[in-house]
């Protein structure tokens, strides 16, 4: 091992954070705390009314369990460490924890993103194909999908964390950002990085823009079906359904492209930190409102959930 790693493994980063002005520390503090405790109540509470509700075991809900656990988990990632930088003055991290954020960074978001396509095809096949929904959509096709994304999730997660462990950072270890991220950190090393970056352009676009195609391609279809609705108050229904997925879809997915499919040479660390907060706060905190809050049903069950009663299959 060279000095340069020797270094590297002994001194810890420092995680800048959002800001230094200890006035808006707080103010951010005060937010993301709310933004946190909503989202992990909100997808909380989803997960354990699916587990409780016998009336909760459609395709749709199976599928929204594992997106609403991992919500949870990505949130959880970074934002704890993010208050806690934001109120005291240590804002070190070792590599070691630096590389293990990155691993369940990396394989969540992964995660997430192959879970909101496997959502997107559920709902095609129930809009488009509702008399074949069941069949087409059963608890042995929708575990495939489940199973696939936490498995490719891991080995890209592996992949990428394995690469970033052999970097040297000779220089800075001031991280420009509230938790160790990929671009940022290529940012500071002194190794040659062109092959994790070319490894971003190829395995990292197959699973983040193949299941933005995917729903972008499944929404396309639904839209086609609800125009053909004969009730003007069920396409309105459906518009505005369809509408708030595809914008947290598009505000998800948006931002980790911007953020993740660019040279690192061009990477902008305050255009970066405002870009992630929209991936790893705001929209899994939306994504229990998005999907399952407005729910009827699942708001019987929540309601049923809090007061104690015994939720049968009747309840919704």
């Amino acid at each position: 091992m060279d000095a340069a790693n020797e270094s590297s493994e002994g001194t810890p980063f420092i995680l800048l954070g959002l800001t230094t002005n200890p006035g808006k520390q707080r103010l951010l503090f005060v937010l993301f705390l709310v933004l946190y405790v909503g989202g992990i109540l909100g997808n909380g509470l989803i997960v354990a009314a699916i587990r409780a509700s016998p009336a909760l075991h459609a395709p749709m809900y199976f599928l929204l369990a594992p997106l609403s656990f991992a919500d949870l988990c990505f949130t959880s990632v970074t934002v704890p460490k993010m208050l806690a930088n934001l109120m005291a003055p240590d804002r070190s991290i070792s590599l070691a924890g630096c590389l293990s954020q990155m691993y369940f960074f990396f394989a969540l978001g992964v995660t997430d993103s192959c879970l909101l396509a496997a959502m997107a095809y559920d709902r095609y096949v129930a809009i488009r194909h509702p008399l074949h929904y069941a069949t087409r959509m059963s608890r042995a096709v929708c575990t495939a999908p489940v199973g696939t994304a936490w498995l490719v999730s891991h080995i890209h997660s592996l992949l990428h964390i394995l690469l970033m462990a052999h970097l040297s950072f000779c220089a800075s270890h001031q991280v420009p950002h509230f938790f160790c991220d990929h671009q940022p950190l290529l940012r500071l090393s002194c190794s040659d990085t062109r092959h994790i970056q070319l490894l971003i352009f190829t395995e990292g676009a197959a699973v983040v823009v193949t299941p933005f195609l995917l729903i972008l391609a499944s929404y396309g279809a639904i839209s086609v079906a609800v125009l053909r609705l004969p009730s003007a108050s069920g396409r309105l229904r459906a518009v505005s359904t369809c509408g708030s997925h595809l914008a947290v879809v598009g505000l998800f997915y948006g931002t980790v492209i911007a953020v993740y499919f660019q040279p690192t040479s061009q990477y902008e660390a305050e255009r970066g930190r405002v870009a992630t907060v929209m991936y790893t706060v705001v929209t899994p905190m939306l994504n229990p409102v998005i999907y399952s809050l407005r729910n009827r049903d699942v708001q019987g069950d929540l309601r049923a959930l809090f007061s104690g009663r015994r939720i049968s299959a009747g309840d919704s």
